[in-house]
C-alpha cells in the first residue's frame, strides 16, 4: 500500500530578507539627491518598519523605495500593510507591518477550494496558521499546488515540507 504524501501551505516571511530590504532602502535614501534635506529615513520600530520624511509625497516615495527592495528580494507585497502618512510634529510618518501566517478564515477558503475543485482523495487539515494537504498520489498534490497558484488571494502562500 502506498504511503501518503503531503505538503504544508504557509504564509511565512524571511525576516532576514526584510531586514536586508530595509537596510538597502536606507542606503539608497541616504544617497539619492531627491531625498537630500527632507529628513527622509527608514528603520525598524519593534516588529514594524517606520518611514519618515518632511512631506507626504517624500514619505510615500520612501515607501515606494522600500516596496521596490522587497520585490527584488522575492518578498510578496500582499503581506505588507502600510498606514497612510500621518503628521507627527514636523515629520510625516508611515508605519508598515508584514503579515505572516494564514488566518482561520483564509485557511477555510483554501480548504473549500481543494474540496470543491481539487482531485478526489486529497485531504486538507488546518493546523494553527498553516494548512496540511495530503494524498496518496503525488500527482494530485501537484495539481492542488497548481490550482492554488492559479487563485488570486489577497495573501501570499508558499508550499513547504513536501514529503
Amino acid at each position: 500500500m502506498a504511503s501518503e504524501s503531503s505538503f504544508d501551505i504557509v504564509n511565512k516571511v524571511d525576516h532576514q530578507e526584510v531586514d536586508n530590504a530595509v537596510n538597502q532602502a536606507a542606503k539608497e535614501i541616504s544617497q539619492r539627491f531627491d531625498f537630500k534635506n527632507v529628513d527622509a529615513g527608514i528603520k525598524w520600530s519593534g516588529e514594524s518598519v517606520e518611514m519618515q520624511a518632511n512631506t507626504e509625497e517624500r514619505v510615500s516615495a520612501v515607501l515606494d523605495v522600500f516596496k521596490d527592495k522587497l520585490v527584488k528580494r522575492q518578498i510578496s507585497l500582499k503581506g505588507l500593510e502600510a498606514d497612510d502618512p500621518k503628521l507627527s510634529g514636523k515629520i510625516y510618518k508611515i508605519v508598515a507591518t508584514i503579515d505572516a501566517g494564514i488566518t482561520q478564515e483564509n485557511a477555510k477558503k483554501i480548504s473549500k477550494l481543494i474540496r470543491d475543485e481539487g482531485p478526489k482523495g486529497v485531504k486538507a487539515q488546518i493546523q494553527g496558521d498553516e494548512l496540511r494537504v495530503s494524498s496518496k498520489s503525488r500527482d494530485d498534490l501537484q495539481a492542488v499546488q497548481a490550482l492554488i497558484k492559479g487563485q488570486d488571494y489577497d495573501f501570499a502562500v508558499q508550499f513547504v515540507n513536501y514529503r
